[in-house]
């Protein structure tokens, strides 16, 4: 058993709290990984706020990470001691007929006990004070050490910095995604990128790799314009400045309306304005953000009927472990960018400044 510092949520909407945890050994096909660096995504805040119906607690949140493997369990053989890996929310374990199947990204091996917050045998590996801590998503990087499946890991070049690939683990794998494998955005398209977080500029990094010609990013937030615009965005509005509907807009300025929408905010009338932006007979609108649980998106069925396509995407379609190295390379390679992606790198023990910086949209 390790004891490590780890960032524990007691309770929704209480503000995180460093404290000493046992994190036990891992069993067969489990791997222990010491968390080297970690991000803070909306959707670790989205269940620290108690809004998340599969939200549990005491938890230990995170799912951007990135580590070094300190021991396997038993048959283990995909990673070893020693290797440098980046824990996946969504495993591969190349098995299930999800996994077989090249339409999805989606494996499902070990969806019920991961949403339930326990490792695959239904039991935790993290105690804190006595009591038991559940698991986030499969991979816990809010504390030094997590246990994962050894099907949520993947090996990725040893030379990669940890504090900035991180970030592959899944907000820029997802807007990346969303554009090159879900949407297949081809050369000369027009799009538009609802939300300019960091989802949606790399989004627009995405577009921009893709050969788009023209990339409109959509923020009522004007201060992340200069950034949107330094990652490929051609032009930058703001819904507030018009009367009109952000929809009615975007069709005006683009002779009929785009060709490629993409959503990264979460919220179901953006995703209806960024459907209805789409242009008639192929547009294609893909849902990025993830809205909150129980809501519902509508349209008219005319805006379908009349060659719109909706689309969703989870992050970014790719099929984690044998992807994941590959962005890194790419990264490695200068095709994609990560370290423009960060803002602030802060000590462990002010995780919470972390999230306040996230939530005023810094």
């Amino acid at each position: 058993v390790i004891k490590c510092k780890a960032a524990v949520a007691w309770g929704a909407g209480k503000p995180l709290s460093i404290e000493e945890v046992e994190v036990a050994p891992p069993k067969a096909h489990e791997v222990r990984i010491k968390i080297i660096a970690t991000a803070v995504c909306h959707t670790d805040a989205y269940t620290l706020s108690g809004a998340d119906p599969e939200g549990c607690f005491p938890v230990i949140l995170g799912h951007e990470g990135a580590g070094i493997v300190e021991s396997v369990g038993e048959g283990v053989t995909r990673v070893k001691k020693g290797d440098t890996v980046i824990p996946l929310y969504i495993p591969q374990c190349g098995e299930c007929k999800f996994c077989k199947n090249p339409k999805t990204n989606l494996c499902q091996k070990i969806r019920v006990t991961q949403g339930k917050g326990v490792m695959p045998d239904g039991t935790s590996r993290f105690t804190c004070k006595g009591k038991q801590i559940y698991h986030f998503m499969g991979t816990s990087t809010f504390s030094e050490y997590t246990v994962v499946a050894d099907i949520s890991v993947a090996k990725i070049d040893a030379a990669a910095p940890l504090d900035k690939v991180c970030l592959l683990g899944c907000g820029i794998s997802t807007g990346y995604g969303a554009v090159v494998n879900t949407a297949k955005v081809e050369p000369g398209s027009t799009c538009a990128v609802f939300g300019l977080g960091g989802v949606g500029l790399a989004v627009i990094m995405g577009c921009k790799v893709a050969g788009a010609s023209r990339i409109i990013g959509i923020d009522i937030n004007k201060d992340k314009y200069a950034k949107a615009k330094e990652f490929g965005a051609t032009e930058c509005i703001s819904p507030q400045d018009s009367k009109k509907p952000i929809q009615e807009v975007l069709v005006e300025m683009t002779d009929g309306g785009v060709d490629y929408s993409f959503e990264c905010i979460g919220n179901v009338g953006v995703m209806r304005a960024a459907l209805e932006a789409c242009h008639k007979g192929w547009g294609v609108s893909v849902i990025v953000g993830v809205a909150a649980a129980g809501q519902e998106i509508s349209t008219r069925p005319f805006q379908l009927v009349t060659g719109r396509t909706w689309k969703g995407t989870a992050f970014g379609g790719w099929k984690s472990v044998d992807s994941v190295p590959k962005l890194v390379t790419e990264y490695m390679s200068k095709k994609i960018k990560v370290d423009e992606f960060v803002t602030h790198t802060l000590p462990f023990d002010k995780i919470n400044e972390a999230f306040e910086l996230m939530h005023s949209g810094k």
